[in-house]
Parts: structure tokens; C-alpha cells; sequence
């Protein structure tokens, strides 16, 4: 009984987009933006988005994010001329012919991920020869429709309602009756202490296959993650950017029939029994964001080591507890077959560090080799912000959760705000303390 998984994260970039996106800062005063659309005119750039905000460091100051088409004008000529009279103009693109300062492009706020939402490896009715529903017409045409609501879905709209068939629940029976059975011998604690209340509070059940978006909503109430529908496989890129907002891109499909224990690739079942009670836990939330904001901005080779990292941990990742070792991986989780084999004498166990992680290699139809353990999620997410500090990128990154966007750190100017609420922080916990005491 195998349950293998190719994860979203772990397939190569997609499509490049038609569009790179300039972010620079200017005085406020009268004419000052008038100037620099002034020079995409000239140089016949079209702009397709437009949106500014103040400088949360200097009031006199704005930042302005504009969107171009790359196969319009001479969008180099332009970016030279806006930095002769604009500040720290940074560009974000796929496209790295662009200029020598390209960065690749990221989500800014929650609201970019919808730039993914075409943007996948499969889609819908496309499967593969050797997949178990390969010939099957029904079924194809059945993930078709599930590929068409997340196509259509859009940040800020309710997750649609899925009516699964008879054959779809029996299919989500199977593989719910036989890992339940496993679950508390061979999970970790923080999964074992959640599942109940995913099934008193979100239908977990094996008559009943849950529904997104009250999954969602439960998620959000815990740790803040909330789901998205996807209509296939995403990159390594576009997945791991929906981590940093705390957005987990959750297929609605399930695996064919004939093969209740095996899929090729991420079904509902995978996500709802394995990555979904992990969720809901908030070091684990915290040490899946910090693997997100690691990747936005960094380049193919670091994306590829941190999918990797994701695929050793999220997916198929063992953890400490006390004298034995538990699975935390939604790989394993999911897998009536693997979770048993990973915690036998077969595999080799090795201590989680990402710098070995990323480099590890592992296959992708059989169960893994090899292994790694981490003494506890609040250790990993500190080894995991210890290796994003490797990464050469000329930012560091900071998710506000009030505005669900993404800020980008270069100036030591923005650091005074940052030091600011750290006092206040601080004088909470002081003020606290002493009324505990």
C-alpha cells in the first residue's frame, strides 16, 4: 500500500508572466509622480497597475508600485531614468534580462496569489498515462470541474461547495478508517491533540469529506492560515510565496478509485488528513510561514534547496518525542503504507539541519531512504530563520499580519518603526509579568 506524493513544492517553475513590477519611492510634492509617469510615457512603457502608500519610516516619503508590460517600450530605458530621480527603485520580474538588479518576482500582498491561479504544471482533465484515471472519461471530466472552481476563485471570495459523489466519499472512507487506526501510535502529538477537534468542529468524518472553506475558517481562528483552492500543481516558487501569507494552495480532487491507497500527486485526502490538523498548530504554522518568506525574492537555486527543505519536513518530516520519534510529514500522514515504514528499521534517520537538508536528494515514487528529525517545530523554525539569513538577497522580508502584506526591509530607516514596537512589545511583557506576579 503506497501513498507517494509528488508535491506542489516540489515541481519546477511554470510559465513566465508578461509583466514586471517597479517599486520606488518619492518625495511628497506636487508633481513628483506626474514626473515619473512622464517617463514610461516617453519611453512607450504601458502600465497596467498603479497603487502607493506612504513610507512607514518617513511621512515625507511614498512608495509607489507600478505594473508594466515587458513587451511593451524599453522598460531598461525607463527603470535607468526613474533612478535618476526617484529613491531605491527596486524591480520585481521573472525575466532577468530585464536589468542586472531584477529580482524575481513576488506577491506583495495576499491578493498577488492571484497571479497563480493560471499559473499551474497540470490542469484539471490532464493526467498522465500512467495515472490510475488516465483512461477513465468521468473522471477526468470530474477534475476538470474541480480545476474550473479554482480557476475562477479569487482572494476574498467564500471557497465554493463541493458535492461529493457516493464514489468519492466511499474512496475517502477508505483512507480515513485505516489511518485513524494508526494515528495514535505513530503521529506526533500536536496532530493527535487536533484531529478530534477537526472532527467535532469541521466534519472529519468517514461518511462526510469536509468542505474547504469551513476548514478554512477553522484555521484561521488557530493560527491564522486560511486555504485556497488550486486547479493543479504549482511551482516551487508560486507555492512556498503562499506560505509567507500564511495561504496553504489545497487541491478539492480525489485520487481515482481503483487505488484508494496510492496517488501520484496531492489529492484532497493528502491535504485535509496530512498537512491540515498541522496547520492548525501555531509552531508549526510559524515554521511553515518562515519557510515562505525565505523564498520570496530568492533565486531558482535557493527556491530549489527550499522546496527541498519543504519536502524533507512539511511533507516527510519525523520529530522527537522524549525517547521516541513520531511523523509529523503530511507525505506520511497520508500514506496508510509509509507511516509505518518510516518509523520501522528500513530508513536512515538523520538530525534536521537545512543546510544538509537542502542539498539532500530523494526520490519521488518510493517510500524515502532517508529521513530527517527535528527536536521540535519551535527548533526547526529557528533553524529554518538561521538559514534564511544565508540567503543573499539585498532585503529581508516582514509579514504584517493587519494588512496581510508583505514588507520589503532595505534602509535602516525602516528599522526605527520596527524598534519602536519591539518596546512596546517589551513593556507589555514587563507590565504582564508583574500583574501575574
Amino acid at each position: 500500500m503506497n501513498n507517494n506524493v509528488t508535491k506542489n513544492a516540489n515541481n519546477g517553475d511554470t510559465g513566465k508572466m508578461d509583466h514586471t513590477s517597479l517599486v520606488f519611492s518619492m518625495p511628497q510634492k506636487v508633481g513628483a509622480l506626474a514626473g515619473a509617469l512622464k517617463i514610461f510615457e516617453e519611453t512607450g512603457v504601458n502600465l497596467t497597475h498603479i497603487e502607493s502608500k506612504p513610507m512607514k519610516h518617513d511621512p515625507n516619503l511614498y512608495e509607489f508600485t507600478v505594473t508594466c508590460e515587458q513587451s511593451v517600450g524599453n522598460i531598461n530605458e525607463a527603470i535607468a531614468k526613474l533612478k535618476d530621480i526617484c529613491e531605491n527603485v527596486q524591480v520585481l520580474s521573472e525575466d532577468e534580462s530585464i536589468t542586472v538588479d531584477t529580482v524575481p518576482w513576488f506577491p506583495r500582498k495576499i491578493a498577488d496569489l492571484d497571479e497563480f491561479a493560471n499559473r499551474v504544471l497540470s490542469y484539471g482533465s490532464e493526467l498522465e498515462s500512467d495515472h490510475p484515471g488516465f483512461t477513465d472519461k468521468a473522471y477526468r471530466e470530474r477534475r476538470k470541474t474541480f480545476a474550473d472552481i479554482a480557476i475562477k476563485h479569487r482572494h476574498g471570495q467564500s471557497i465554493a461547495v463541493v458535492e461529493y459523489s457516493d464514489t468519492e466519499i466511499c474512496t475517502w472512507r477508505t483512507i480515513f478508517n485505516e489511518l485513524v487506526k494508526l494515528y495514535p501510535t505513530h503521529a506526533c502529538k500536536e496532530h493527535v491533540r487536533i484531529f478530534p477537534l477537526l472532527i467535532e468542529s469541521c466534519g472529519f468524518k468517514p461518511d462526510n469529506i469536509p468542505q474547504l472553506q469551513d476548514i478554512s475558517n477553522f484555521l484561521r481562528q488557530c493560527t491564522g492560515f486560511t486555504l485556497r483552492p488550486v486547479a493543479g500543481l504549482l511551482s516551487s516558487r508560486d507555492f512556498l510565496a503562499g506560505l509567507a501569507f500564511r495561504v496553504f494552495h489545497s487541491t478539492q480532487y480525489i485520487r481515482h478509485p481503483s487505488q484508494p491507497l496510492y496517488t501520484p500527486e496531492p489529492d484532497i485526502c493528502h491535504e485535509l488528513l496530512g498537512h491540515v490538523p498541522l496547520l492548525a498548530d501555531p509552531a508549526f504554522a510559524t515554521f511553515s510561514q518562515e519557510i515562505g518568506l525565505a523564498s520570496l525574492g530568492a533565486s531558482d537555486d535557493v527556491i530549489e534547496k527550499l522546496a527541498t527543505v519543504y519536502w524533507f519536513t512539511v511533507e516527510f518530516g519525523l520529530c522527537r518525542e522524549g525517547d521516541s520519534v513520531k511523523a509529523y510529514g503530511a507525505g506520511l500522514l497520508s500514506s496508510f503504507g509509509e507511516l509505518q515504514y518510516c518509523l520501522g528499521d528500513t530508513p536512515e534517520l538523520k538530525q534536521f539541519d537545512p543546510a544538509v537538508t537542502a542539498v539532500q536528494k530523494y526520490p519521488i515514487t518510493e517510500y524515502q531512504p532517508i529521513y530527517f528529525v527535528a527536536d521540535s517545530f519551535d527548533s526547526a523554525k529557528n533553524k529554518i530563520i538561521e538559514y534564511a539569513a544565508t540567503i543573499p538577497r539585498p532585503f529581508t522580508v516582514r509579514y504584517d499580519p493587519y494588512t496581510q502584506c508583505v514588507e520589503v526591509i532595505d534602509k535602516k530607516e525602516q528599522l526605527t518603526s520596527f524598534i519602536s514596537g519591539v518596546r512596546s512589545e517589551l513593556d507589555f511583557l514587563c507590565d504582564a509579568l508583574m500583574r501575574v506576579n
